[in-house]
């Protein structure tokens, strides 16, 4: 970072901030409108954070994977459309294959033939052209289009339940975790943006039915986005989000019998079109193959763990254990825990870390919570009753489990995880809702029967 960003971020910022409030009353009520521009400055806030945690906390940048490497090689592009447009044009859409136009550019780029990381820099090209490659003005892009995507996801879940304005504004717009790593040049801004954009997509195709071409097309871009750079959510992401849609429309029919017949209908539905999107993936990418996922999985489990200790991070483990489908299925209690509630205070050892842990320690203290007034019994039932809640909380853990057996390093946990939050916490919110209004219907039926009696 240097002069040019000085000049840049806070140009870019104004515009932003500017342009939030032209659009604020498009896209808010007079009950959300308060949240929706300390939310903008919170992802702006959160991509400058970025920028300088890795300039001088991890002095410069760490491997594979750093927000300022995207930009470098970003940054060759740039060069490139300023050496010859055309030839710019070409690196940008290159596929990894060697030309001797971009020859003299690719092979100074690490990741030009890594098509998730390329997807990337892609991205920061587009907006460096618009931004004479300023770190600081991209990075405010990126906040600003992770932005649009998360309000799109609050305001979906907002209309479902209005009462929980606050609650979901915490657990959507406010995680601290979240607003930091969503919102820099990284992949996890871009796929957070995408998620809440594909949430949006679903209730307009398939609840409200409005705009179906324009609604449906962001639904295929924003899973697409997703899918280009990080695969798995996208498995994660269906499965639930085809429960969802099926269960609500089996909720209205009338007739309990005629529910009991549909559902395992549902079922075998949604597990086939899931088992054909993991198959299809695997034809495109087959480090995803169902031959190879497992495979994938201890490469990325053990080269994470390496990393980790190499560079003095935290790593944790999850016991012996082969990286057979079997093997990481009796792994799925511990996968599941270290990406909800670890690290553990006692875990954290320096002030990221430390961040994180107490993060962790509150995601915990509310889960017990809500179990606790809702009842371990009613709480599931809740759960298996209500298709958001369903949905919400199938997404959260089958990613956590995901990341979980993956991952076995704490400092890019805290990281990899941050689209499960969002989710995981409006689950709970809304649990926690239902368990309440289910109490007052007991309670005032309670009173009724008891002034009946008296009477």
């Amino acid at each position: 970072m240097g002069m040019l960003d000085l000049l840049m971020a806070p140009l870019l910022m104004g515009l932003v901030i500017g342009l939030g409030y032209y659009l604020r009353p498009w896209f808010t009520d007079p009950t959300i409108r308060p949240y929706f521009i300390w939310a903008l400055l919170a992802k702006i806030g959160g991509a400058l954070a970025v920028g300088f945690i890795y300039q001088f906390y991890y002095g410069g940048g760490q491997p594979s994977g750093d927000t300022f490497n995207y930009h470098q090689n970003a940054g060759i592009i740039y060069k490139a459309f300023g050496d010859d447009p055309a030839v710019g044009l070409q690196l940008l859409l290159a596929r990894g294959e060697y030309t001797p136009e971009i020859f003299i550019y690719a092979t100074r780029m690490y990741w030009f033939r890594s098509p998730t990381e390329y997807f990337i820099i892609r991205i920061i090209a587009v907006l460096g052209l618009l931004t004479f490659h300023s770190y600081t003005a991209i990075a405010i892009l990126f906040a600003a289009l992770s932005f649009s995507g998360v309000w799109a996801m609050y305001r979906t879940f907002y209309k479902f339940y209005p009462k929980l304005h606050l609650q979901l504004a915490i657990a959507i717009l406010f995680v601290p975790s979240v607003v930091f790593w969503g919102s820099g040049i990284l992949k996890d801004t871009i796929t957070l943006g995408a998620l809440g954009w594909a949430t949006w997509a679903i209730v307009r195709v398939f609840f409200e039915r409005k705009s179906l071409l324009a609604s449906g097309f962001i639904l295929l871009f924003a899973l697409y986005t997703i899918y280009s750079i990080k695969i798995y959510i996208v498995l994660c992401f269906l499965p639930p989000a085809l429960l969802w849609v099926f269960f609500s429309f089996s909720s209205q029919i009338s007739s309990p019998a005629i529910r009991w017949m549909i559902t395992p209908f549902v079922l075998a539905v949604t597990a086939v079109v899931g088992y054909y999107a993991i198959v299809k993936v695997g034809e495109d990418n087959s480090q995803y193959s169902l031959d190879k996922v497992s495979e994938t999985a201890e490469i990325t489990a053990r080269y994470l763990a390496y990393m980790g200790e190499s560079q003095g991070g935290s790593v944790y483990t999850l016991g012996d254990f082969d990286f057979s489908p079997t093997g990481m299925l009796r792994k799925f209690p511990l996968a599941v825990n270290v990406t909800l509630f670890r690290p553990y205070l006692w875990e954290a050892y320096n002030p990221v870390m430390l961040l994180s842990a107490l993060e962790s320690f509150g995601t915990l203290l509310l889960t017990l919570y809500v179990i606790y007034r809702a009842g371990i019994v009613r709480a599931f039932r809740l759960v298996l009753g209500n298709p958001i809640i369903l949905f919400c909380l199938l997404f959260a853990i089958a990613f956590s489990f995901a990341v979980g057996i993956s991952t076995y390093n704490f400092g890019s946990l805290v990281r990899y995880k941050i689209p499960m939050f969002p989710f995981y916490l409006s689950g709970l919110f809304i649990l926690w809702f239902h368990a309440n209004e289910r109490e007052k219907v007991i309670y005032q039926q309670t009173r009724s029967n008891h002034s009946t009696i008296s009477s």
